[in-house]
């Protein structure tokens, strides 16, 4: 699905010659946050502004976890994948659509997303200008089922299965049950060592 649109959308907007994959998430993580902060987080220290270079932030977590893994074989980082911000052109589309999905997914991880907040995130996502195939799209997102094997299926490289975790994280409430048992089982879908989840959820805090 995501292989399909972002094809579709090649040759579109954004400065890489389709959609402008970091705006897109950028604007969206903001209002997803914001919604979600709105309605129960409260006081939460979250900060979705912080989480501007999510692609950089999953890449320094897993240099810690290099760091701090026993193993003395040195790591292959030409297999792990670049982050977002380094990509261009279509691989930019393709992990922004991947980073969208985990948000939306995230987002609905409760159970409780209403017509009003559905409304409100497809709006402050559409101020981006996306074309009419990606409105499609994330209409679609909100009714899928959740399943954490499609978002680990989608992942095209270890980076973006860090990013995809590492941007669930930044949404869900650690606090609720449902959405805790969310993340871990995407954690398990992405085949993410707790080692490396764990640092993941270290940038995110420490990004608040």
């Amino acid at each position: 699905m995501v292989d399909g649109l972002s094809s579709q959308l090649k040759g579109g907007k954004g400065s890489a010659g389709g959609i402008d994959a970091k705006k897109l998430v950028g604007g969206a993580l903001g209002a997803m946050v914001g919604s979600k902060r709105g309605r129960k987080m409260g006081g939460s220290t979250l900060k979705y502004g912080a989480l501007a270079g999510i692609g950089m932030l999953a890449w320094k977590a897993y240099q810690s976890y290099q760091a701090n893994a026993s193993s003395d074989a040195p790591a292959n980082e030409a297999r792990q994948g670049q982050p977002l911000e380094q990509l261009q052109g279509q691989a930019q589309e393709r992990r922004g659509l991947e980073i969208l999905q985990a948000m939306i997914m995230a987002a609905r991880a409760d159970g409780h997303i209403d017509a009003d907040e559905r409304a409100l995130l497809t709006q402050e996502i559409e101020k981006l200008g996306p074309d009419d195939e990606l409105h499609a799209w994330i209409q679609q997102q909100f009714d899928a089922p959740l399943d954490a094997a499609i978002l680990a299926k989608n992942a095209d490289s270890p980076q973006a299965s860090r990013e995809i975790y590492l941007v669930s994280a930044a949404i869900i409430d650690e606090q609720n049950s449902m959405e805790r048992a969310w993340l871990d089982q995407l954690a398990r879908a992405l085949d993410l060592p707790p080692e490396m989840t764990r640092e993941l959820d270290r940038q995110v805090q420490g990004s608040a």
